[in-house]
């Protein structure tokens, strides 16, 4: 915005200015933020959302205005944006220079050792003895600057956002943290400092807190002239009645803006939306008018969960570390069309080294390639190497198609954007004007500087600007039966091809690694191989068998009479005759992977082989999900051969066939079938121990897998978002990490034994809330929605009957002591060094990056699933050719697609050894188009959350139905029913 449209505005409100400025910054969580400036009477002040600025900027031509953190959130990973923990990051410096945020030297030594890192990199000594020596960090830095190099040298290989991470999360534990003093008196006369932080008023006396008034112990905050009043709420539990307590502050100002930062603070941490204006009295006033004005913090992390938005990249002025991530390379073509911003005019006060704060750099590339794979077309690129980000979001080509899916933006990547540093102050120029608030919008294209393609999402067959159309005239080129049979059979055949890649997986793989590694005993390769080699070996022959008889079916083959090849049944009969006898070999598949296990637990170098493979592109799947395949593909030659019995008429040729194969597959299902439902449980217990760090031995005997998901809990700082694991003996809450592992950090646990659970909406005035009373302490938790309400209620209430039918309670779970974790999440005491800094992180973050699992999906799409989900999703696996189109595009390409685990996954053809990218499917909805829509083809349904619609065409009705069917089972939990064969079994 030019500075003469903004001076035509001047008589706007301060909202206007502020939102230039977020807009300038491009800067979606800028409500953390606010304008401070100096009043006529030299008095620190906010400026005022709603009031005009000309009211009260009097001298504008010498008003500097500083853009500074306004609220100061009790955890730092409620920031979803790395732009906004860096501008935390800035203010925590700044704070830290200016004797604002008072510590320990222990603790400001690791502050300034992460600050450095972020500014100038790994640890060098002379490099790092001249920075300390020309930059001032603490006012007393010379006397502790052996601490900080000690500390600098042991963050080799930290990227600059997670210097900012663990800045923060030092930060947030000092008591000062945040705090802004102001003086005061009590009624002895004696001199305290009054401050207000998310949790409620704090008292000091220097800098020390001696009182805290929380929230809800607050009746009402007033002030008369120059005495400021809290009166607190009754305590029926000491007979105590309603409490008044007076302050003196220095005048009627001093009462009235530290009563504002109050009133701002208790809406932004504790209302769930912006509080409506009052009515205008008709008569006179009484009192201020006075009222927040802008976004709540829950507000705000919903805006940012929800919306589309582009990760633009933000420079870092002083760090020396070259770093353009949240970008893919640009064409240089395409760099030199990027505009480039003039500079906001900004001044630093208290910091002359800083510079213009909220500059976006212009788009200049990088020297290394940056940490994720680019994506087109808003579905996730599988990354290409281990530590990349599989859901890593990104623009569309050209603009064209749906756009990214904002859950999976993945704020926490250590390589996201980067920005300008200094202490986040702006002026305002003499004519009020901000200079240089161009926007602009930066595209991806899949190619490097060099024009050489970087993911195979690039190549013309799955991008959309140059995808492969298909009219109808190419449909029609093939004629193909349409006897419902033969599309039960051709599901059979893009089954077994997808079911015989996933053996590959573990047959060639995986033990050509395993081979290869001593680090695997001998017992246990030749366990895997003489399991699984002959199952597939045996599965080459019968998919040879489907695929022939599918091509006579069609006619692409010698069929010399009519209708001797349109069957399937006799095939199906031969091969689980045969498969009969590999029954020995199906029930050492569950001792596979319990020696698997084993031998990782005892080996590192084991764990980290099997870590290492399911980093590559062809393990798709956690690796033990391949081990129970063959056991998963029984139930499915079961439902396929019940698909063929209902739709045969008794009179049929191939009925008498596809009976007699229904009954020997459903007697092997019988007889396996326990031993797969255990199976199924360790499997699931093994893989959330990879996503939890807190846990000594997750999968211990005796103990089942519920449900998991997210849910709100209820503490004195308000709603937070919690990870809530449900086993049979326990509930286990969380709170997701910014690690490199994104994996989720126990915070405590509530054992299901003596546990009572009570509906408690009303009581709390929180939605969707219910409160659990456990033995030792009572938690409450809201869901997102009703249902998801109830389908918690009903599982934990499930969970407590089966603890109390137990001998004795178990409440030895966690390996972290419950004290120490409530101290992580709630606050407690600084730390006094690195390690215990690291303490809590584990060994297992550098197993590269796990943001695509099933935990992190619920995560981002605040939703939950349950081991019945799980269990329905093994039974309901399809695999086929389909046609997608996207919302804003005309033409359909062809993909091969497999739908397993709640995702699809993309191929370019079946032939293909892993896919080129995935959509996880939860949260999503499952329709048909409407005719506003205007897609004019048969056999067309929609998948869309939010704003992100896709459209997918099948062959026939039949294939149609099925992948409704199949995909309605990972999208509408509400609407999930276990299968005949499993009821029985939960």
């Amino acid at each position: 915005m030019k500075p003469s449209e903004f001076h035509d505005k001047q008589r706007s409100p301060g909202k206007v200015l502020f939102d230039l400025v977020c807009v300038h910054l491009n800067l979606s969580e800028g409500d953390y933020f606010g304008l401070e400036y100096q009043d006529q009477r030299k008095m620190t002040v906010w400026l005022d959302l709603l009031k005009p600025t000309l009211k009260q900027i009097r001298r504008p031509k010498n008003t500097i205005l500083r853009f500074v953190v306004k609220f100061f959130p009790p955890d730092h990973t409620q920031l979803l944006e790395e732009l906004t923990r860096y501008l935390f990051a800035l203010q925590i410096k700044h704070d830290l220079a200016c004797g604002h945020l008072i510590c320990n030297d222990t603790s400001a030594a690791l502050m300034v050792s992460h600050i450095i890192q972020s500014e100038i990199g790994d640890f060098d000594e002379t490099q790092s003895w001249q920075h300390l020596l020309h930059n001032k960090y603490l006012p007393d830095q010379d006397a502790i600057r052996d601490k900080i190099t000690d500390c600098h040298r042991k963050h080799v290989g930290q990227t600059p956002a997670e210097s900012d991470y663990q800045l923060l999360e030092i930060a947030r534990r000092l008591e000062m943290y945040g705090v802004r003093l102001h003086p005061a008196k009590d009624r002895e006369g004696t001199k305290l400092s009054l401050a207000v932080a998310h949790i409620g008023v704090l008292v000091f006396q220097g800098y020390t807190k001696i009182n805290a008034f929380n929230w809800s112990k607050v009746r009402k905050l007033s002030f008369k002239r120059k005495r400021f009043l809290i009166k607190l709420r009754a305590d029926p539990a000491q007979n105590a009645h309603h409490d008044t307590l007076e302050f003196a502050m220095a005048s009627r100002d001093c009462c009235k803006i530290f009563w504002k930062i109050c009133v701002e603070y208790h809406a932004f941490f504790r209302l769930f939306e912006e509080p409506k204006p009052k009515p205008k009295p008709i008569l006179f006033t009484r009192g201020s008018s006075f009222r927040f004005s802008g976004r709540t913090q829950k507000q705000i992390i919903d805006y940012v969960k929800d919306s589309e938005l582009k990760k633009v990249p933000f420079e870092r002025k002083h760090s020396k570390i070259l770093s353009n991530s949240g970008m893919s390379p640009q064409s240089s073509s395409f760099r030199s069309q990027v505009p480039r911003e003039s500079a906001m005019s900004v001044q630093v006060a208290d910091e002359p080294d800083s510079t213009r704060l909220g500059r976006r750099a212009e788009c200049n590339g990088s020297e290394e390639p940056p940490a994720a794979t680019s994506t087109t077309n808003g579905f996730h690129d599988i990354p290409a190497a281990p530590g990349s980000d599989p859901t890593q979001s990104r623009q569309n080509h050209h603009g064209t198609g749906s756009a990214p899916d904002p859950q999976f933006l993945n704020p926490e990547s250590p390589s996201s954007e980067d920005s300008p540093e200094g202490s986040p102050h702006m002026v305002v120029n003499g004519n009020g004007s901000v200079n240089g608030l161009a926007t602009g919008s930066i595209g991806v294209l899949g190619q490097s500087p060099e024009g050489r393609l970087l993911s195979p999402l690039t190549s013309p067959l799955l991008t959309d600007a140059g995808c492969v159309r298909h009219d109808d005239e190419d449909e029609a080129r093939r004629k193909f039966p349409t006897d419902k049979a033969y599309f039960i059979a051709k599901e059979l055949l893009t089954t077994e091809r997808t079911y015989l890649k996933d053996l590959q997986v573990i047959t060639e793989s995986f033990q050509s690694v395993a081979g290869k590694d001593e680090a695997f005993p001998d017992s246990v390769k030749n366990l895997i191989s003489a399991s699984y080699d002959p199952v597939y070996k045996f599965h080459q022959g019968f998919l040879k068998e489907v695929e022939q008889r599918l091509a006579q079916w069609e006619g692409r083959s010698n069929a010399h009479i009519k209708g001797d090849y349109q069957r399937i049944g006799d095939v199906l009969l031969k091969n689980i005759q045969g498969l009969r006898q590999l029954t020995v070999h199906l029930q050492k598949h569950s001792e596979c992977l319990v020696e698997l296990e084993r031998a990782c637990r005892s080996s590192r170098k084991a764990e980290a082989a099997c870590r290492d493979f399911e980093q590559q592109r062809v393990c798709y799947l956690p690796l033990n999900i391949f081990l129970l395949r063959p056991l998963h593909r029984l139930l499915h030659y079961k439902l396929i051969l019940e698909r063929l019995c209902k739709h045969y008429p008794p009179t049929h040729d191939d009925f008498r066939d596809c009976r007699a194969a229904l009954a020997d597959i459903s007697e092997m299902v019988l007889q396996l079938q326990g031993a797969m439902m255990k199976m199924e449980n360790f499997q699931k217990l093994l893989e959330l121990k990879k996503d939890l760090t807190g846990i000594d031995n997750l999968a211990i005997p005796g103990r089942e897998f519920i449900r998991l998901g997210c849910l709100s809990k209820l503490s004195g700082k308000g709603l937070q978002q919690r990870m809530f694991f449900l086993f049979s003996d326990s509930l286990v809450y969380t709170s997701r990490g910014m690690t490199p592992s994104n994996q989720f950090k126990v915070h405590g646990q509530l054992p299901l034994y003596g546990m009572t659970i009570r509906e408690s909406e009303e009581e709390w005035g929180v939605p969707h809330s219910f409160t659990l009373f456990g033995q030792r302490q009572s938690v409450v938790v809201a869901a997102s929605c009703e249902s998801e309400m109830e389908r918690w209620v009903e599982d934990i209430r499930m969970a407590i009957d089966l603890a109390e039918q137990t001998s004795s309670p178990n409440t030895d779970l966690l390996s972290t002591s419950l004290s120490d974790n409530k101290l992580s999440e709630d606050g407690g005491a600084e730390l006094e060094s690195e390690d215990e800094l690291c303490g809590s992180r584990s060994s297992l973050e550098r197993q590269g990056h796990r943001g695509n699992t099933t935990v992190h999906v619920c995560w981002h799409r605040n939703t939950s699933v349950s081991m019945v989900d799980f269990s329905v999703a093994v039974e309901n696996q399809l695999s086929g050719n389909l046609l997608r189109k996207f919302k804003n595009s005309n033409g359909w390409q062809k993909l091969w697609v497999v739908f397993t685990n709640f995702s699809l996954f993309f191929y370019k053809s079946h032939q293909d050894d892993y896919p080129l990218a995935s959509l996880p499917l939860l949260g999503y909805s499952v329709t048909v188009p409407s005719e506003s829509e205007s897609i004019h083809k048969d056999y067309v349904f929609k998948l869309h959350f939010k704003s992100h619609v896709y459209y997918f065409r099948s062959e026939s009705e039949y294939t149609f139905e099925r992948w409704m069917e199949v995909i309605r089972s990972a999208t509408c939990s509400a609407s999930r029913s276990l299968p005949s064969t499993r009821k029985d079994l939960y």
